[in-house]
């Protein structure tokens, strides 16, 4: 009789060590099931970056310009030059190129959203007259409604100075065709639309075709510790923990003034829709700037967007933009529902601003008002946007006094 309550007990050890063999058993599957969709997904959306590719993209956009069907003012030191000297891939997705190139000893990056120059729509007007013969004003007009069909904007043709500083003369059908393969781009609308206006974007450096060139920043990532490689911006000075806390308020206050800037500064408020630290990246002089603007989207074509049928909120979310959906007529709000300022403080700020990170160089109460700050700013139901930007921009300054004390 004794032995049947220690039978009893083995058992039930071997039952459960049996349930631990399957739960780690369940577990290894689920691992590599992810594992395999994840892969699917990136061979889906995404092809393989390699610099074979990506010379052999280069070398027909330069066979292309040889031939007079495309041009731009980095084409000679790209195609004969030599000066314009191929890095390396950085990485295709969905089409888009993105390519790390030095220029005269400078780093740069090159883009396109498609590969070939023939992949863009092409103009039918330059095979029906002499390229020569088109009026400029004409030219200008259909360059307003590009803008206009791309963005959501109406652009008078004083505007028009960033998009369209072509003169005519030698390779002008050339000029005229490239032209066209960029402003059916909408990121390098942006970027030449804003340039002159806004620190917060990447500057244009040229152009070749349908690949143009930005300055070269290192982009953010959510797996570092501060979001962005700090080292990689100031240098040797930001190896102190201080230091970087220092640099860390000031990109803080950089995201504010950019919110600020994209709300308040331009004909509509321009909202980004996506919004994580691989999308941005900061200048040396700590400056956010947005790198990646496929995803943002003046006023009246984010309404647009929104304006979609529902039968629940969930319907009316897009990426990181959202609206309500009105259940008696099955529609989205055309209004957008929460805020860029919103996004930033749940996916950037709430990293930053934690105990772990500042310790003990801020004072406590500080630190907790800071926290409560983001906190509220990050509530998805949170409508007091201007509230919070001025509560964060006193909190931050203030936390920037406290720093500047001695070390």
């Amino acid at each position: 009789m004794r032995g049947i309550p220690g039978f009893k007990r083995l058992r039930l050890k071997i039952w459960r060590r049996c349930a631990l063999l399957l739960l780690l058993l369940w577990a290894a599957c689920w691992v590599l099931v992810s594992a395999a969709l994840f892969l699917l997904h990136r061979s889906v959306f995404s092809e393989s970056c390699t610099d074979e590719k990506s010379h052999r993209i280069l070398a027909r956009l330069c066979l292309d310009y040889s031939s007079g069907a495309l041009t731009g003012d980095l084409c000679e030191d790209l195609c004969v030059a030599q000066k314009l000297v191929y890095k390396h891939c950085l990485y295709y997705d969905r089409g888009k190129k993105v390519i790390q190139a030095d220029w005269r000893g400078q780093p740069i990056i090159l883009k396109s959203k498609k590969e070939s120059f023939s992949s863009y729509q092409h103009l039918s007007m330059l095979e029906e007259v002499e390229t020569q013969d088109i009026p400029e004003t004409e030219l200008l007009l259909m360059v307003a409604l590009e803008v206009k069909n791309a963005l959501g904007l109406e652009l008078s043709n004083n505007t028009m100075g960033p998009l369209w500083t072509r003169k005519k003369g030698p390779r002008w059908k050339a000029q005229v065709a490239s032209m066209w393969s960029l402003l059916q781009q909408e990121e390098y609308i942006y970027f030449s639309l804003l340039q002159d206006f806004s620190k917060h974007v990447l500057r244009i450096i040229g152009s070749c075709g349908h690949f143009y060139a930005v300055e070269y920043l290192t982009a953010g990532h959510a797996w570092h510790k501060t979001l962005f490689p700090l080292e990689n911006v100031m240098g040797p000075s930001l190896s102190g923990h201080r230091s970087r806390v220092r640099a860390i308020i000031d990109i803080a206050l950089s995201f504010l003034d950019m919110v600020q800037h994209f709300d308040n500064d331009f004909s509509h408020r321009l909202h980004l829709c996506d919004i994580k630290p691989e999308n941005f990246a900061i200048r040396h002089d700590l400056t956010v700037v947005a790198i990646d603007v496929d995803m943002a989207f003046f006023e009246p074509k984010m309404r647009d967007i929104l304006e979609q049928k529902c039968t629940g909120d969930e319907d009316c979310n897009f990426f990181d933009c959202f609206s309500k959906c009105n259940l008696k007529i099955r529609k989205c709000g055309a209004q957008r529902a929460n805020n860029n300022l919103q996004v930033i403080c749940d996916k950037i700020f709430r990293r930053w601003f934690s105990p772990s990170l500042r310790g003990a160089l801020v004072s406590l109460p500080l630190q907790l008002q800071l926290q409560q700050a983001v906190q509220e700013c990050a509530q998805p139901g949170h409508q007091g946007a201007l509230k919070s930007l001025s509560e964060l921009y006193h909190l931050l300054r203030v936390t920037q006094r406290e720093l500047q004390g001695p070390g």
